[in-house]
């Protein structure tokens, strides 16, 4: 298990355009998940530890989010050639099993990865209204086995600060997890390794 790190994003970048099918097939834009008070863009997968370590809690918050306003929608970058468990028809039944509410969608070119410099999974974009980078990094400081609780505490805490008209928080903590699976040759220049 590779640790990666997030590759931080400048705050106030502005959303990078998508165009995507969900676990369920359907076509899904920037433009259809976004006119709420925010947007979280979240890369997850389903076969990584990092995001199986905060499942519930990552399903628990989403509907948080939503219910205030702040739209949610995850996306899987990982190459199913070499990670079949994140292939396209795998999503649908990771969604219902995790209780995601939100559009989970497949990324399979990897270039909306390489647009946010995805670099791990989990790894959590908030923009604002105006779709303009307002906090990315960690959804709190758990990790497989660091025996810390889920709690969402950062990204909780980013929500808030957004919805509340606060400046972005500082400090912003990287996301730790396992790096996105490319496809042979098509590793961005960023990327650690592993």
């Amino acid at each position: 298990m590779v640790r990666t790190e997030s590759t931080m994003l400048a705050v106030g970048t502005p959303a990078p355009p998508f165009v995507l099918r969900d676990a369920e097939g359907e076509t899904v834009s920037l433009e259809d998940v976004s006119g709420g008070q925010g947007l979280l863009v979240a890369f997850i997968c389903n076969h990584c530890p990092f995001v199986k370590h905060l499942r519930d809690e990552l399903a628990r918050f989403g509907r948080e989010c939503q219910e205030r306003g702040v739209r949610v929608v995850a996306i899987s970058s990982n190459n199913p050639e070499s990670h079949p468990d994140d292939a396209p028809e795998r999503m649908a039944e990771e969604k219902r099993e995790a209780g995601y509410t939100f559009p989970y969608l497949f990324d399979g070119e990897q270039e909306v990865a390489k647009a946010y410099r995805a670099a791990c999974t989990p790894d959590f974009y908030l923009f604002d209204a105006d779709l303009r980078l307002y906090y990315r990094g960690r959804f709190d400081g758990s990790t497989p086995k660091n025996n810390q609780p889920i709690t969402g505490a950062d990204l909780r805490n980013a929500v808030d600060c957004l919805l509340n008209g606060d400046p972005p928080p500082d400090p912003q903590y990287p996301s730790i997890g396992c790096n996105i699976k490319w496809k042979p040759g098509n590793e961005p220049d960023y990327f650690q390794g592993g």
